[in-house]
């Protein structure tokens, strides 16, 4: 079911296929859509509609020209999928029947070298995925190194966050970091390589595009707008690739499943809350399988997990 006129391969296609089960007359949104994989993959397994989301303008562009092969029946929105409430009602669309989440940046991203994601390209410090608000240069070469150290600690979690802080701020007292060699090269100078491949700068990058993009936050608040466009049956599929996103979204499913509130694992849970507004299709994460992993290396840290929503209310805000 991949494209091959897409820039890149969506990972676990079949099965957030799978878990969508896409149907005649069905109301869909993907909220990432990136190249667009997931979204050609739902309207070529039924006759349905797919709104697509995205606030990266290129991947607007591309779904557009897209757009001309499904006769109307996928329509792209400008906007982060945080926001997709207000953005289908802007369309007169109020429940959907299912959505697709693939958290993070997008391989059209990571491979373009002027937009800053890559530390293996040379190129402008940016990371912004709207192409709006403060570059990662400008978060870099303004915030203080204990702000930096903490970005990099919480977003990162890398655990030399605080001498890569420090070498940064060192440096840019003789000149302003500008490009994405100038900063991996820093970090390298303070981080072993792993031993495993993995480059030493890949959790500060990380760290970075997370805080300059706000990501965390958008996911939070993408779930919950989730819960409450999905009709009875409607289905969600969410794609993470670190633990910090995943976590997430584990916390937040295993909540609503439940039907009460666990701040901790550890913090015995003596009330009833509210009745569970999902049920989950799998315990834990799907993971690619092996005929995937062969093909797409980006597969391998990647995790889904899904569920189907229940008549209950959405949770508030408090619940």
């Amino acid at each position: 079911m991949t494209d091959a006129k897409a820039p890149h391969v969506s990972v676990l296609l079949r099965e957030v296929l799978e878990i969508l089960s896409p149907k005649d007359g069905g109301v869909y949104v993907d909220g990432t859509f990136g190249a667009g994989g997931y979204s050609r993959a739902i309207l070529e397994a039924a006759d349905c509609i797919v709104y697509g989301i995205d606030r990266d303008p290129v991947a607007i562009s591309f779904g557009e020209e897209m757009a001309r092969e499904f006769a109307g029946r996928l329509v792209m929105l400008e906007g982060c999928y945080a926001d997709m409430e207000e953005l289908l009602a802007a369309k007169g669309v109020a429940s959907v029947d299912g959505i697709a989440l693939d958290i993070g940046v997008s391989s059209m991203q990571i491979d373009e070298a002027a937009r800053g994601f890559s530390f293996m390209r040379d190129g402008p410090l940016d990371m912004r995925m709207s192409g709006q608000g403060r570059t990662a240069a400008e978060v870099v070469n303004e915030e203080s190194e204990a702000e930096l150290a903490r970005i990099i600690f919480v977003y990162g979690e890398e655990q030399r966050s605080r001498a890569i802080a420090r070498v940064v701020a060192e440096r840019r007292e003789h000149a302003p970091f500008t490009r994405t060699v100038e900063l991996a090269e820093a970090v390298a100078s303070v981080v072993r390589p792993t031993g495993r491949g993995v480059h030493p700068a890949t959790r500060t990058f990380q760290a970075l595009r997370i805080f300059v993009n706000d990501e965390l936050g958008q996911l939070v608040k993408g779930l919950a707008a989730s819960e409450r466009l999905l009709t009875p049956g409607g289905r969600l599929a969410v794609v993470s690739f670190h633990s910090l996103e995943d976590r997430r979204v584990k916390n937040f499913l295993s909540a609503r499943s439940e039907g009460r509130a666990r701040p901790s694992r550890h913090v015995p849970v003596t009330d009833e809350g509210p009745a569970p507004s999902f049920k989950l299709i799998k315990r834990g994460t799907i993971k690619a399988r092996s005929d995937e992993l062969a093909v797409n290396p980006r597969s391998r840290s990647a995790r889904l997990r899904g569920a189907v929503r229940t008549a209950a209310p959405a949770w508030t805000e408090a619940a």
